[in-house]
């Protein structure tokens, strides 16, 4: 009965089978790094669904880029959970940081500067920092409402700051960092003062006595401390849990700045002992905060990642934090506070550093985004390069 037919067996190899068995997971963790990558990095696509929505959801995307853009990292889900970590800090921090960035980046679209690099925060983290270093300098306390008024109008000087500088440091591909909130906080401390009718500020004097070191009595735990500490005082918080919260709004956008930040942090607790600075400053992490920065801005963010920049990195933060220390004894004979002067001038230093070792190598601005990124565009870079024949 079965004659006509063809009938063919097929004998299923085992390799084959294994084979189908582990299409499976790989595509379901080929979809869960897809779903992830969504919320890491830059958010691109996320920036670029919103490009035909109404203005007011873009406007609350860039303010909230503004937010993380402080520590080099453009992700509104990371600028949320910096908020939040602003509002376990102190509510009325949370809200002059966001009044900042709102007007600062609000004057950019008035300026009709660009629209990219607004989107991006580039024009309201300085803005961040204004409001929340105000509000943590006044005398007056929280919840003071007069004080936003200046804070508007400090806030609105920082575009100003930010494209003038630009269009001088372009000429040698530099980034302003945050010398546009330095600029801003200076003037008006400067102005008002401690013995300021409306606005009274901090009084910040030079030392005057030799501090009483007891080495027996250092805190290891605090010291450990210090280092989440110190990277919440880049926004002016000492509160351990607000600087935890902002390391963890950093891993999600990018390990390589999460791990850039806990070192240099670290460094700023090496080079404050090693001068025997007094344990509550270093318990405070005033010594950390500037060396986080550098250490970011040169490992990985300005510089593409390789072990010789990591290296540099290191040396760039510590060397932030004893000019930090440098620069805070010199301001506090004219009652002006540190800022991230040390950050700026130390970071700009290093970039501007030339080499011949082509591991070293730094990015043009223009392609400037997020470590991981950073690298893999100057792998590529490196692979269409021809090699030299001369090379032995």
């Amino acid at each position: 009965p079965l004659k006509g037919l063809n009938v063919t067996m097929e004998m299923e190899h085992p390799g084959e089978k294994s084979s189908k068995t582990q299409t499976g997971p790989r595509k379901i963790w080929k979809q869960i790094w897809g779903t992830l990558s969504f919320f890491t990095g830059d958010m691109k696509a996320f920036g670029d669904w919103l490009k035909d929505k109404p203005l007011v959801f873009q406007f609350i995307d860039w303010v909230l880029r503004s937010v993380s853009q402080v520590m080099f990292v453009s992700n509104p889900l990371s600028g949320l959970i910096m908020i939040a970590g602003f509002l376990v800090q102190s509510p009325w921090l949370a809200l002059t940081g966001c009044l900042g960035a709102a007007v600062s980046t609000l004057t950019a679209l008035l300026l009709s500067q660009d629209r990219s690099a607004i989107a991006a925060g580039l024009y309201g983290y300085n803005g961040v920092l204004v409001g929340m270093l105000m509000a943590i300098f006044s005398e007056k306390g929280n919840c003071y409402w007069w004080l936003l008024l200046p804070v508007a109008l400090m806030s609105m000087t920082c575009p100003l700051f930010t494209s003038a500088l630009g269009s001088v440091f372009s000429k040698w591909d530099l980034p302003v960092f945050t010398l546009p909130f330095n600029l801003a906080l200076t003037v008006f401390i400067a102005a008002t003062g401690h013995y300021n009718l409306y606005f009274p500020t901090t009084l910040i004097q030079p030392i005057t006595a030799v501090p009483s070191i007891n080495w027996s009595e250092i805190q290891v735990p605090l010291l450990f401390q210090s280092i989440p500490v110190g990277v919440g005082q880049v926004y002016g918080c000492d509160n351990p849990w607000t600087g935890g919260m902002i390391m963890v709004a950093l891993f999600i956008s990018s390990p390589l700045i999460f791990i850039h930040a806990v070192i240099g942090s670290a460094v700023g607790i090496l080079a404050a002992l090693s001068v025997a600075s007094p344990f509550n400053r270093i318990y405070a992490g005033l010594w950390n905060y500037n060396s986080c920065l550098s250490c970011i801005a040169i490992g990985g963010m300005f510089y593409a990642l390789t072990w010789q920049t990591f290296l540099l990195a290191i040396v760039c933060a510590l060397f932030t934090a004893y000019v930090g220390e440098t620069l805070s004894n010199m301001f506090s004979v004219f009652g002006l506070p540190l800022g991230t002067w040390a950050f700026c001038l130390s970071s700009l230093t290093f970039l501007l550093l030339t080499t011949n070792n082509n591991a070293i190598y730094k990015l043009p601005l223009s392609k400037v985004t997020y470590p991981e990124a950073n690298r893999a565009y100057y792998l590529a870079e490196k692979g269409q390069q021809p090699k030299s024949t001369c090379n032995v």
